[in-house]
Protein backbone atom coordinates (compact mmCIF):
# COMPACT_ATOMS: atom_id res chain seq x y z
CA UNK A 1 0.00 0.00 0.00
CA UNK A 2 1.60 3.80 -0.61
CA UNK A 3 0.64 6.27 1.06
CA UNK A 4 0.61 10.27 -0.14
CA UNK A 5 1.99 12.99 1.95
CA UNK A 6 0.93 16.36 0.99
CA UNK A 7 3.12 18.58 2.85
CA UNK A 8 2.32 22.57 3.21
CA UNK A 9 4.72 25.43 1.88
CA UNK A 10 6.11 27.25 4.78
CA UNK A 11 8.45 29.55 5.24
CA UNK A 12 10.33 30.73 8.30
CA UNK A 13 10.17 34.74 9.18
CA UNK A 14 11.76 36.31 11.69
CA UNK A 15 11.02 39.74 13.38
CA UNK A 16 14.05 41.88 13.95
CA UNK A 17 11.84 45.61 14.56
CA UNK A 18 10.66 48.24 12.84
CA UNK A 19 10.64 46.73 9.19
CA UNK A 20 13.48 44.59 9.32
CA UNK A 21 12.45 41.12 8.68
CA UNK A 22 13.91 37.49 7.30
CA UNK A 23 12.83 34.96 5.55
CA UNK A 24 14.25 31.57 5.28
CA UNK A 25 14.20 30.00 1.61
CA UNK A 26 15.39 26.46 -0.21
CA UNK A 27 18.30 27.32 2.94
CA UNK A 28 18.90 30.70 1.80
CA UNK A 29 18.55 33.56 4.40
CA UNK A 30 16.60 36.61 2.90
CA UNK A 31 16.91 40.17 5.24
CA UNK A 32 15.15 43.03 4.47
CA UNK A 33 15.44 46.86 5.73
CA UNK A 34 17.95 46.09 8.87
CA UNK A 35 17.44 48.78 10.84
CA UNK A 36 18.35 47.67 14.42
CA UNK A 37 21.45 48.83 16.37
CA UNK A 38 20.02 52.17 16.73
CA UNK A 39 16.57 50.74 17.31
CA UNK A 40 15.74 50.78 21.25
CA UNK A 41 13.10 48.21 21.19
CA UNK A 42 15.89 45.56 19.34
CA UNK A 43 18.94 46.33 22.09
CA UNK A 44 18.37 42.37 22.56
CA UNK A 45 19.40 41.98 19.22
CA UNK A 46 23.53 41.27 18.49
CA UNK A 47 23.33 42.09 14.50
CA UNK A 48 26.75 40.46 14.49
CA UNK A 49 24.90 37.09 14.54
CA UNK A 50 22.29 37.61 11.98
CA UNK A 51 22.76 35.38 9.00
CA UNK A 52 22.23 36.85 5.56
CA UNK A 53 22.54 35.80 1.78
CA UNK A 54 20.40 38.59 0.22
CA UNK A 55 20.13 42.16 1.75
CA UNK A 56 16.96 43.89 0.53
CA UNK A 57 16.76 46.86 0.65
CA UNK A 58 13.25 49.23 0.21
CA UNK A 59 14.49 52.88 0.39
CA UNK A 60 17.27 54.92 1.39
CA UNK A 61 15.61 55.86 4.76
CA UNK A 62 18.42 55.20 7.97
CA UNK A 63 15.23 53.46 9.83
CA UNK A 64 15.67 50.62 6.56
CA UNK A 65 19.24 50.58 6.08
CA UNK A 66 21.33 51.17 9.41
CA UNK A 67 22.88 47.58 9.18
CA UNK A 68 22.73 46.74 6.27
CA UNK A 69 26.37 47.13 5.12
CA UNK A 70 27.21 45.85 8.50
CA UNK A 71 25.45 42.85 8.09
CA UNK A 72 26.52 42.42 4.21
CA UNK A 73 29.93 42.47 4.87
CA UNK A 74 29.67 39.81 7.48
CA UNK A 75 28.18 37.51 5.62
CA UNK A 76 29.08 38.47 2.13
CA UNK A 77 25.99 38.85 1.29
CA UNK A 78 24.47 40.81 -1.71
CA UNK A 79 22.70 43.68 -1.38
CA UNK A 80 19.56 44.05 -3.51
CA UNK A 81 17.97 47.43 -4.08
CA UNK A 82 17.21 50.22 -6.37
CA UNK A 83 20.23 51.45 -8.80
CA UNK A 84 20.59 54.45 -7.07
CA UNK A 85 21.09 52.71 -3.54
CA UNK A 86 23.30 50.13 -5.41
CA UNK A 87 25.49 52.56 -6.79
CA UNK A 88 25.66 54.39 -3.52
CA UNK A 89 26.99 51.27 -1.53
CA UNK A 90 29.82 51.02 -4.45
CA UNK A 91 31.07 54.75 -4.75
CA UNK A 92 30.68 55.18 -0.97
CA UNK A 93 32.00 52.11 0.55
CA UNK A 94 33.44 50.09 -2.36
CA UNK A 95 30.79 47.17 -1.54
CA UNK A 96 30.45 45.82 -5.20
CA UNK A 97 28.57 42.66 -3.98
CA UNK A 98 25.45 43.93 -4.99
CA UNK A 99 22.34 43.70 -7.69
CA UNK A 100 20.48 47.06 -9.20
CA UNK A 101 16.85 46.93 -9.71
CA UNK A 102 13.86 49.07 -10.40
CA UNK A 103 10.04 49.36 -10.31
CA UNK A 104 8.68 46.63 -13.04
CA UNK A 105 11.81 44.94 -12.90
CA UNK A 106 12.41 41.26 -11.65
CA UNK A 107 15.25 38.98 -11.35
CA UNK A 108 15.59 35.00 -10.66
CA UNK A 109 17.68 35.04 -7.73
CA UNK A 110 19.20 31.17 -6.33
CA UNK A 111 15.78 31.50 -3.68
CA UNK A 112 13.34 32.94 -6.44
CA UNK A 113 12.26 35.70 -8.02
CA UNK A 114 12.08 39.15 -6.88
CA UNK A 115 10.11 41.69 -8.47
CA UNK A 116 10.36 45.20 -7.70
CA UNK A 117 7.23 46.91 -7.20
CA UNK A 118 6.03 50.55 -6.78
CA UNK A 119 5.58 52.68 -3.51
CA UNK A 120 4.45 55.69 -2.80
CA UNK A 121 7.02 57.03 0.03
CA UNK A 122 10.12 59.16 -0.54
CA UNK A 123 13.97 58.37 -0.32
CA UNK A 124 16.90 59.60 0.68
CA UNK A 125 20.47 58.18 1.82
CA UNK A 126 22.04 59.12 5.48
CA UNK A 127 24.42 61.48 3.81
CA UNK A 128 21.45 63.44 1.91
CA UNK A 129 22.28 61.69 -1.12
CA UNK A 130 19.34 60.97 -3.92
CA UNK A 131 17.81 57.47 -2.80
CA UNK A 132 16.19 57.08 -5.83
CA UNK A 133 12.70 55.75 -6.41
CA UNK A 134 11.38 53.62 -3.05
CA UNK A 135 9.91 50.46 -3.92
CA UNK A 136 8.70 47.03 -2.31
CA UNK A 137 9.49 43.51 -3.00
CA UNK A 138 7.36 40.37 -4.83
CA UNK A 139 9.39 37.51 -3.64
CA UNK A 140 7.76 33.91 -5.87
CA UNK A 141 9.47 30.93 -4.87
CA UNK A 142 8.58 26.96 -4.60
CA UNK A 143 8.06 27.53 -0.98
CA UNK A 144 5.89 30.06 -1.37
CA UNK A 145 5.17 33.67 -2.08
CA UNK A 146 5.22 36.54 -0.49
CA UNK A 147 4.57 40.64 -0.69
CA UNK A 148 6.75 43.07 1.31
CA UNK A 149 5.18 46.51 0.48
CA UNK A 150 8.22 48.62 2.02
CA UNK A 151 7.08 52.07 3.00
CA UNK A 152 4.00 53.07 1.13
CA UNK A 153 0.82 54.60 1.23
CA UNK A 154 -2.28 52.86 0.25
CA UNK A 155 -2.08 52.78 -3.69
CA UNK A 156 -4.08 51.18 -6.70
CA UNK A 157 -0.89 49.61 -7.65
CA UNK A 158 -1.33 47.13 -5.18
CA UNK A 159 -4.18 45.57 -7.41
CA UNK A 160 -1.70 44.33 -9.50
CA UNK A 161 -0.01 42.22 -7.16
CA UNK A 162 -2.75 38.99 -7.44
CA UNK A 163 -1.88 39.39 -11.71
CA UNK A 164 1.63 38.52 -10.61
CA UNK A 165 1.59 35.77 -7.97
CA UNK A 166 -0.71 34.11 -5.67
CA UNK A 167 0.48 35.29 -2.28
CA UNK A 168 0.62 32.97 0.76
CA UNK A 169 1.30 36.35 2.84
CA UNK A 170 1.83 39.67 3.13
CA UNK A 171 4.33 42.85 5.22
CA UNK A 172 2.41 45.30 5.37
CA UNK A 173 3.42 48.78 7.37
CA UNK A 174 0.69 49.44 9.53
CA UNK A 175 1.99 52.73 11.74
CA UNK A 176 0.29 55.31 10.39
CA UNK A 177 1.86 58.91 9.74
CA UNK A 178 5.00 57.95 8.03
CA UNK A 179 2.91 55.03 6.14
CA UNK A 180 -0.11 53.50 5.45
CA UNK A 181 -2.38 52.91 8.83
CA UNK A 182 -4.44 50.40 9.99
CA UNK A 183 -7.71 50.97 7.90
CA UNK A 184 -5.71 51.38 4.61
CA UNK A 185 -3.79 48.73 5.45
CA UNK A 186 -6.84 46.52 5.68
CA UNK A 187 -7.40 47.83 2.20
CA UNK A 188 -4.54 47.10 1.20
CA UNK A 189 -4.92 43.31 1.99
CA UNK A 190 -8.32 43.68 0.00
CA UNK A 191 -6.36 44.74 -3.10
CA UNK A 192 -3.57 42.47 -2.71
CA UNK A 193 -6.20 39.69 -2.34
CA UNK A 194 -4.24 38.58 0.89
CA UNK A 195 -6.05 37.11 4.56
CA UNK A 196 -2.56 36.51 6.22
CA UNK A 197 -0.73 40.26 6.93
CA UNK A 198 2.60 40.57 8.93
CA UNK A 199 2.63 44.40 10.50
CA UNK A 200 5.38 46.35 10.31
CA UNK A 201 6.54 50.07 10.88
CA UNK A 202 4.88 50.24 14.27
CA UNK A 203 5.94 51.29 17.64
CA UNK A 204 9.56 52.14 16.83
CA UNK A 205 8.54 56.35 17.30
CA UNK A 206 5.95 58.32 18.89
CA UNK A 207 4.41 58.53 15.90
CA UNK A 208 3.72 56.05 14.65
CA UNK A 209 2.38 53.72 18.40
CA UNK A 210 -0.24 51.60 17.59
CA UNK A 211 -3.28 49.76 19.62
CA UNK A 212 -2.38 46.03 18.73
CA UNK A 213 -5.51 45.03 19.93
CA UNK A 214 -7.60 47.09 17.99
CA UNK A 215 -5.57 46.75 14.78
CA UNK A 216 -5.99 42.63 15.09
CA UNK A 217 -9.67 43.24 15.92
CA UNK A 218 -10.06 45.76 12.76
CA UNK A 219 -8.16 43.03 10.07
CA UNK A 220 -10.13 40.20 11.63
CA UNK A 221 -13.36 42.13 11.43
CA UNK A 222 -12.28 41.84 7.17
CA UNK A 223 -11.89 38.56 7.49
CA UNK A 224 -7.93 38.90 7.58
CA UNK A 225 -5.17 37.54 10.11
CA UNK A 226 -2.86 40.45 11.06
CA UNK A 227 0.48 38.96 12.47
CA UNK A 228 2.46 41.08 15.42
CA UNK A 229 5.33 38.83 16.07
CA UNK A 230 7.90 39.98 18.97
CA UNK A 231 11.10 41.03 18.00
CA UNK A 232 13.52 38.16 17.56
CA UNK A 233 10.81 35.97 17.20
CA UNK A 234 10.72 33.12 14.17
CA UNK A 235 6.98 31.99 12.70
CA UNK A 236 6.51 29.95 10.49
CA UNK A 237 3.90 30.94 7.74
Amino acid sequence: MFFLYLCAKTMKLTFFGHACFAVEINGKHILFDPFITPNELAKEINVNNIKADYVLLSHGHEDHIADALTIAKNNDAKIVSNYEIVSWYGSKYEYTNAHPINQGGSWKFSFGNVKYTNAIHSSMLPDGSYGGNPGGFLVNSDQGNFYYAGDTALTFDMKLIPMWSNLDFAVLPIGDNFTMGIADAVIAAEFIECDKIVGVHYDTFGYIKIDKEKAIETFKAKGKELILPEIGQTIEL
